[in-house]
């Protein structure tokens, strides 16, 4: 049942609450019972603490973590499906099991906590903001050296590309998600707000793309917005693809 598999994971996952912490929040700091961080997508600071040890039951129990910036809360699965930027549960608890080392249960008995929808809509706004907001600058990443395979090194105002070491990546609608990394770009609307992401998985030496049968995906809401780079004033170059909008760009740097 997905309730009981969901209670054994979580149960198994605070006895670990400490290595869970040091693997997914790395950017935190154990203080006595607590790991500190910023907040559950493992920016520094101080706001978010995770309790290290306690009960397996009842309040004060082990894995238990709380922001008081953001008021968000929850167990251990609530934290690695928000650090790993998951979606759906079971997603969410074969990423725990292959941190516990666990076996992986038959797919067809694998569901939605509750047995119904995922809370968040797969591929939403809102989930591609939170993949753009825990990627890393592109600057000195395997994207740099990707795109300079491309004979594009000019990376000024494009700050709408970022860096993610680990974006997972589905085959298909019933394989298990691969961890690959990937150059993400925000989709933006006219008033500059993120709508959505695209995703361009890469090989791991930056050489080309990843070698899979759909290397680049976009999610969100996309109809009418777009990647930009630097700022357009009454003239606007628009093309089909980000290296192909950054290729002439490389040779015309006033392009707008």
């Amino acid at each position: 049942m997905p309730h009981r598999d969901a209670s054994d994971l979580a149960i198994r996952l605070s006895r670990e609450a400490e290595a869970v912490c040091r693997h997914y929040l790395p950017s935190g700091r154990k203080n006595g019972n607590y790991w500190l961080v910023g907040d559950v997508r493992n920016t520094p600071g101080r706001s978010m603490f995770v309790r290290l040890a306690g009960p397996e039951t009842g309040g004060g129990a082990a894995g238990r973590w709380s922001d008081a910036a953001t008021g968000e809360h929850g167990d251990l699965l609530d934290l690695i499906r928000e650090a790993a930027g998951l979606l759906d549960f079971k997603d969410v608890a074969a990423e725990a099991r292959r941190f516990l080392a666990l076996p992986h249960p038959d797919p067809a008995s694998v569901q939605t906590a509750g047995g119904g929808t995922s809370r968040r809509a797969p591929g939403s706004r809102q989930a591609a903001r939170r993949l753009f907001a825990m990627a890393e600058p592109i600057a000195g990443t395997l994207a740099a050296t990707y795109l300079a395979n491309r004979a594009i090194t000019c990376l000024s105002s494009t700050a709408a590309l970022r860096f993610h070491p680990r974006c997972y990546y589905r085959p298909d609608g019933q394989a298990r998600p691969e961890a690959r990394p990937a150059m993400i770009a925000a989709v933006t609307d006219l008033a500059g707000r993120q709508t959505g992401a695209h995703r361009t998985w890469l090989a791991p030496d930056g050489s080309g793309k990843a070698p899979i049968a759909t290397p680049r995906r976009a999610m969100g809401e996309l109809l009418g917005h777009g990647v930009r780079f630097g700022v357009a004033d009454d003239v606007l170059a628009v093309g089909e693809g980000i290296e192909t909008v950054l290729s002439p760009r490389q040779v015309l740097p006033g392009m707008p």
